[in-house]
């Protein structure tokens, strides 16, 4: 495989990783349950 190719498709997982993350950071349900599950980490 060509190093441009291997490139684009490291370059497009990235920014598929980083939408999905970004889509689940806009649902509230999520923050509140990622805050109550660091919260027990150090309680």
């Amino acid at each position: 495989m060509q190093a441009w190719v291997r490139r684009g498709m490291a370059y497009g997982a990235a920014l598929a990783v980083l939408l999905l993350v970004f889509a689940l950071y806009d649902r509230p349900e999520v923050l509140v349950t990622l805050s109550e599950q660091i919260w027990a980490c150090f309680n």
